[in-house]
């Protein structure tokens, strides 16, 4: 897959007739992913968190009427090595045992230029905050197949926006996410 089968996609999507509603779409949670990277003494860190549930709705005539939610389960957030899981995911940021989840619901979805974003509610930690990630759309390359598709989704939250500051002398605030789902038609 690749920006260029997008551009290619959207002509085709573009002059489909209307739906009546956008479709729902379902996660394929083993092959998509929800990572992270935080700064460390100048190092970035890379840590990964698991999908709990999603809903998807998309309409690919009218990208603007899809929606998503989605909880993410920081309960089974994970790192590079034990010590900075357990800060995480301890009472200082993540806080787990209080937020046993972290949620976030589309507001608006707009395709700009070869890409697009996505605004929405970010819920971390019991704070909701609006956020506005970048978003692209694919299709396999060559094949005219709306059925499968994946999302690229990326951009960087503030976490002591959220209230998760601990640490702070050690560890930068801004956090950079990188979401890649794999989603199918529901049947």
């Amino acid at each position: 897959m690749n920006r260029r089968a997008l551009i290619l996609a959207l002509p085709a999507l573009a002059i489909r007739p209307a739906k009546a509603a956008p479709e729902p779409y379902t996660l394929d949670a083993k092959n998509s992913r929800v990572a992270f990277i935080f700064v460390v003494g100048g190092q970035g860190v890379r840590g990964t968190m698991p999908v709990a549930s999603a809903r998807i709705a998309l309409d690919l005539a009218n990208i603007a009427s899809s929606s998503v939610a989605t909880t993410l389960d920081p309960t089974r957030a994970r790192t590079g090595f034990a010590l900075a899981t357990d800060a995480m995911t301890g009472p200082g940021i993540l806080d787990v045992e209080r937020h046993p989840k972290i949620t976030f619901r589309s507001t608006a979805i707009q395709v700009s230029g070869l890409g697009g974003q996505m605004e929405g509610d970010l819920t971390i930690r019991g704070v909701t905050r609006p956020v506005t990630l970048g978003a692209s759309l694919y299709r396999r390359t060559g094949i005219d197949d709306q059925n499968n598709l994946t999302v690229q989704i990326s951009g960087e939250i503030s976490r002591a926006a959220f209230g998760a500051s601990a640490f702070s002398d050690l560890v930068a605030d801004s956090v950079t996410l990188d979401i890649l789902a794999r989603v199918t038609r529901a049947a």
